[in-house]
């Protein structure tokens, strides 16, 4: 049975993904840093392991590696999605904040990968970071999220280049605008109106199709692919400036 490494996996995207590896019949180390939400979200998981863990600590990375490898035996994919959001004007964004963003979502993709590499050496295994379309589309109020997973799309290139001698993938996923409980409250009606606007497929992703693209990378249906970086996304980025007034519909 395969092992994956889920980070942030307490609720979201994680916690979706976590499901679909279960359903395809591997076990999953669920690693989250909310202690109460990662409990309540593994209860009832059959071959769910959850480990509470903060992946911007080195020592907690290592320890949390050491237990999977220990519990498990193997791991076969890490799937790098524990992140943090801030959005505010640039001249809002103080150092703090910047390392505060940057310490989970490029720091803590770099320092996870530094540790599971051996093991996915020895299972030829995968890597899914999860950046954003806002590492892809620069926009207004996301200085440092947006540069955060601009930079972990390139590590995941430099993975890519200097791994693949070992047979190890890996990939990135950049979702779009997704029905989370986190855009629900803070994305207002107008907001949402115009993302379905610039959007070809006029609507949100859900957590569970962009879960469908995290785990097909990590399967040996796509073995032959690495280095990539796919925009989950309804075409969002694909149009670039949207002309909703040219619709037909």
């Amino acid at each position: 049975m395969k092992t994956a490494i889920v980070t942030g996996a307490a609720r979201g995207i994680g916690l979706a993904t976590t499901k679909l590896f279960l359903a395809e019949g591997w076990r999953v180390a669920m690693i989250d840093r909310d202690a109460p939400a990662l409990m309540d979200a593994a209860q009832g998981l059959d071959h769910a392991r959850p480990i509470i863990c903060d992946v911007s600590v080195p020592e907690q990375v290592n320890a949390m590696t050491a237990e999977v490898a220990k519990a498990f035996g193997q791991v076969d994919a890490l799937v790098n999605n524990a992140g943090v959001a801030d959005f505010r004007p640039l001249q809002d964004t103080d150092f703090a904040i910047w390392r505060e963003v940057m310490a989970t979502n490029l720091d803590g993709v770099f320092l996870t990968s530094q540790a599971v590499i051996p093991h996915l050496k020895e299972t030829r295994g995968a890597i899914v970071n999860i950046a954003s379309i806002s590492g892809l589309r620069a926009s207004t109020l996301r200085v440092a999220y947006g540069t955060s997973k601009a930079a972990v799309i390139h590590l995941t290139r430099q993975q890519a280049a200097e791994l693949g001698e070992w047979g190890v993938r890996a990939n990135c996923v950049a979702p779009g605008p997704v029905d989370t409980k986190l855009a629900l409250a803070v994305h207002s009606p107008e907001i949402r109106a115009a993302y379905h606007d610039a959007i070809p497929l006029n609507r949100y992703g859900t957590e569970h199709e962009i879960a469908q693209t995290i785990v097909f990378l990590c399967l040996d249906k796509a073995s032959y692919v690495t280095g990539q970086v796919i925009a989950a996304d309804g075409g969002f980025d694909a149009v670039g400036v949207g002309l909703p007034a040219l619709r037909s519909r």
